[in-house]
């Protein structure tokens, strides 16, 4: 049994067979744009200004995720070795940048997917904090750096590693410092003015979603006749189609853009009788 995940042995015929059509987790990813209007998200963080409280785009974007993932847990599932798993914990694996330097440090943060916008927002700030002060010096980079510090022993290294995580064999100490073995990858291009793009996702690890946060754009909608053009926060998201159905995914994200138009209900944590619209 893997630490992190519990074979799924009761999916319906075809995804379990599909994950042997398609190997490898690139051949399985699909890729869409989710658009979010930023009116409401401003007007929110405006409205917390005057009660001392700060909340970035990047909580509200984790924490609207998190709340779907509470809700439609497929989510949170990972293909390894042909077979389906649910994992066994929720986490999101973020690049931070390393101080007076282009150069990054990637690690991850561990949620409740029930959890409210603050306890997310502070679980951020708390990651950024530790990593920009740790330098080189957290577990994923000291992992790095032993597998760099002899020639050739990172070729074996990771020959090794991938062995050990397709038998499920991997030790909780690598899972726990590899970014590569996560809920979700999410990076905020928009930080360094960039577009979205669409990241692939990693064939060594467990991630099966990344989202690629972007510069705002202006995006035409019909309106009572009329074309309008409706600023938004554009979110690339990669997914891998193994783990649920199209169908699924639609309704997820439909969830996560429906608590980013209405981001005062992450205030409270999630309660299921609650959220049922």
């Amino acid at each position: 049994m893997r630490p992190d995940g519990t074979r799924v042995k009761d999916a319906e015929a075809m995804y379990m067979i599909v994950p042997y059509i398609m190997v490898k987790r690139y051949d399985a990813m699909n890729m869409i744009t989710v658009d979010i209007p930023i009116k409401p998200l401003n007007e929110y963080r405006a409205k917390l200004r005057p009660q001392g409280k700060a909340v970035s785009m990047l909580a509200l974007v984790i924490t609207a995720y998190s709340r779907a993932v509470a809700e439609f847990p497929l989510l949170n599932r990972f293909i390894v070795n042909k077979k389906i798993y649910d994992r066994n914990e929720y986490n999101v694996s973020m690049v931070v940048l390393k101080p007076g330097s282009d150069e990054g440090t990637m690690s991850k943060m561990f949620f409740d997917p029930k959890a409210d916008l603050f306890t997310v927002q502070k679980t951020i700030d708390d990651y950024i904090t530790t990593n920009r002060r740790e330098g080189e010096n957290n577990s994923t980079d000291r992992i790095m750096r032993i597998l760099l510090s002899v020639p050739g022993l990172l070729s074996v290294g990771v020959a090794v590693l991938k062995f050990l995580d397709r038998y499920g064999l991997m030790p909780r100490s690598i899972i726990n410092a590899s970014p590569f073995h996560t809920s979700m990858v999410i990076t905020n291009l928009a930080s360094i003015r960039t577009n979205h793009i669409y990241h692939h996702i990693y064939d060594f690890g467990t991630c099966s979603i990344f989202v690629a946060m972007g510069n705002l754009r202006e995006v035409p909608r019909r309106v009572k006749g009329e074309i309008v053009h409706e600023r938004c926060l554009p979110l690339g998201v990669v997914m891998d189609e193994r783990i649920c159905s199209g169908s699924y995914f639609a309704q997820a994200f439909q969830r996560v853009k429906y608590y980013l138009e209405h981001p005062e209900l992450l205030e409270k944590p999630y309660e299921p009788a609650a959220n049922k619209d």
